[in-house]
């Protein structure tokens, strides 16, 4: 293991690659610092300018943007009392009464601190997992890989905020997108005559369509809702150096604590950044001595929301690397800049690919490290970035998602697919249908289908799935994914018919 990650090491510290994770962390904290943008839209603007690149470039590239966006949405949290990113929205929580209360120079600066150290402690829990991970998955055959890729949506779509069923829905929506096109034996899908839909959808205009379009047309809309919701902030901001290291060293259980939970949380499918918030901040309130001063701007909740939301970046990685299966949908879209650079993620990757991997711990251990010096040193300009209007920001982004859609095949089909599967993911969004297990699907639908037919071909008997014990596991995982979610969804309804009652009362 040494060996190759220091050869990785060496490819990673060229002028050129260190120069491009400086800029992906630069645009991941600008990405992050702006409301409404999240760390995933930074990823699917930046996706497209790695076509040209060899693959460690373009991975160190975008681990860069992944970094600098989860530290990022800390500054409008902070400073507007709007979370930049939904990872970032127990930060609000403590971080902007402690900018009200004239200390806006150390709650950014606790909150960097603690991304610093989330993001060193996820990258330990990636280096030793990941490796584990991928030996233990080694033995799977194509009927684990099946039935562990229908449990993954399975638990996207009963993670979707009680729309259980809107969630499956969209997750079949997304594998049926796959299907355009010609299969394994040039059987000719769904092109309804058109020649350009024979070789299917391309995969990146089809994402930042369905996510990034409708965002951005979902962020309009609620601008124009809400005019006020665009107020300003004083961007004259300076870091208290000593202060935030004596804060920091009172931190060290909470950080530790939110730092794992994030790491862990990053690594099941579908949950990601907002879910391990949460769950940080819940538990750092449970432990501490003082929970009624949670949420009148007290360090404790900006480092267990930051720690945990940036250790989220290691996390991820381990079933992406280990398992081809997204952690969540930063991770989807990284795994689609594998796959076009020709590489599968999977057991076989730290195989094949040992020094990706090793570049990919690499990049996250010299992202963190540019990360704080760009947060600390460019602190009130970010502050400032995070102060753009959507009026500008729209068009802007639009504008570079429809050029990076032409750029991947110089194909201007491709940008009306981008359009296209815009106005699909908008009308979803207004019909309040989750779209992350819409893009799992579309990320997942190949190598589901391609497991799928090669399970068949090994054993055309269905029962197969089932005598294996495995593949029966993770079947009966999915079962028990989908009732426990019925099971939430039905004891909220419950509960807010309770609370409607007692109101009427």
């Amino acid at each position: 293991m040494a060996d190759f990650f220091l050869q990785a090491l060496a490819q990673v510290g060229t002028p050129s690659v260190l120069l491009l994770i400086l800029i992906g962390v630069l645009f991941g904290i600008i990405g992050g610092s702006i409301p409404g943008f999240t760390v995933t839209m930074a990823i699917l603007v930046v996706f497209p300018f790695t076509f040209a690149m060899d693959p460690v470039s373009g991975v160190s590239l975008m681990v860069g943007v992944f970094v600098g966006g989860y530290s990022g949405g800390i500054v409008s949290g902070v400073m507007l009392g709007i979370p930049g990113t939904p990872s970032s929205i127990t930060t609000v929580y403590d971080g902007y009464p402690m900018a009200q209360r004239g200390e806006p120079g150390r709650a950014l600066g606790i909150g960097v601190a603690a991304s610093f150290i989330g993001t060193l402690i996820s990258v330990a829990v990636l280096v030793y997992f990941g490796p584990l991970l991928a030996s233990f998955s080694m033995n799977f055959r194509p009927w684990e890989i099946t039935a562990l890729i229908i449990f993954a949506l399975t638990l996207v779509a009963g993670l979707s905020h009680g729309a259980l069923l809107k969630g499956l829905l969209a997750a079949a929506l997304g594998l049926l997108i796959t299907t355009v096109g010609y299969d394994r034996n040039s059987n000719l899908r769904f092109d309804f005559g058109f020649d350009a839909l024979g070789a299917g959808f391309e995969m990146l205009p089809v994402m930042i369509g369905i996510f990034a379009f409708s965002q951005l047309m979902g962020n309009l809309e609620k601008l124009r809702d809400d005019p006020q919701s665009a107020k300003g902030a004083n961007t004259n901001v300076a870091i208290p150096y000593s202060l935030i290291l004596r804060d920091m060293a009172g931190q060290k259980i909470n950080t530790l604590r939110s730092s794992l939970i994030g790491s862990l949380i990053g690594a099941l499918p579908g949950t990601g950044g907002t879910v391990a918030n949460f769950v940080s901040y819940d538990q750092a309130k449970k432990f501490s001595r003082h929970p009624e001063r949670f949420g009148t701007g007290i360090p404790d909740g900006i480092v267990a929301s930051e720690a945990s939301n940036s250790a989220v970046a290691g996390g991820a990685f381990v079933p992406t690397l280990a398992l081809g299966i997204p952690g969540d949908l930063p991770m989807a879209i990284m795994m689609g800049v594998l796959i076009l650079h020709g590489i599968t993620p999977g057991p076989l990757m730290f195989e094949q690919n040992p020094v990706l991997v090793g570049a990919i711990y690499a990049s996250l251990l010299i992202g963190a490290v540019v990360m704080v010096l760009c947060q600390l040193l460019l602190v009130r300009w970010f502050a400032k970035i995070s102060l753009i209007p959507q009026q500008v920001l729209v068009p802007v982004v639009l504008m570079l998602c429809a050029i990076g859609s032409y750029a991947l095949n110089n194909n201007l089909f491709d940008v009306w697919v981008l359009f296209g599967f815009g106005i699909l993911g908008y009308l979803l969004w207004k019909a309040e249908v989750p779209l992350t297990p819409l893009i799992l699907g579309v990320v997942l639908g190949d190598n589901l289908e391609r497991q799928l037919f090669r399970a068949l071909e090994l054993e055309s008997s269905w029962l197969t799935f089932l005598t294996r014990p495995l593949s029966a596991l993770f079947l009966a995982l999915a079962v028990a994914s989908v009732i426990f979610s019925l099971y939430q969804n039905r004891k909220i309804q419950r509960l807010q018919a309770d609370g409607a009652t007692s109101r009427n009362a």
